[in-house]
C-alpha cells in the first residue's frame, strides 16, 4: 500500500495540472477560431474588394480623361 500513495499523489498533481490549464488551452482555440473566421470573410470578400477598386479607378481614369478633355480642346 506505500508505492499507492506517491502513484495517487502523483496522478492527482497530474489531474490539478490538467484542469489548471484547461482554461487556456479553451482561451486559445476561442482565439484561432475568431482568427480563422476573420480570414474566410476576409478571403470571401476579397473578389468584391477588386470589383470596388477597378471600378473606383475606372471612374477616376474617365474623371480625369473629362477634365484633361475640357482643359484642352476648345
Amino acid at each position: 500500500m506505500a508505492d499507492a500513495s506517491p502513484d495517487l499523489a502523483e496522478q492527482v498533481s497530474k489531474v490539478c495540472r490538467s484542469n489548471e490549464e484547461t482554461p487556456q488551452f479553451v482561451a486559445e482555440q476561442r482565439k484561432l477560431l475568431a482568427e480563422a473566421a476573420e480570414l474566410e470573410r476576409d478571403r470571401d470578400l476579397a473578389p468584391w474588394k477588386i470589383v470596388t477598386l477597378s471600378v473606383a479607378g475606372t471612374v477616376a481614369i474617365i474623371g480625369g480623361t473629362a477634365a484633361m478633355v475640357k482643359i484642352f480642346a476648345p
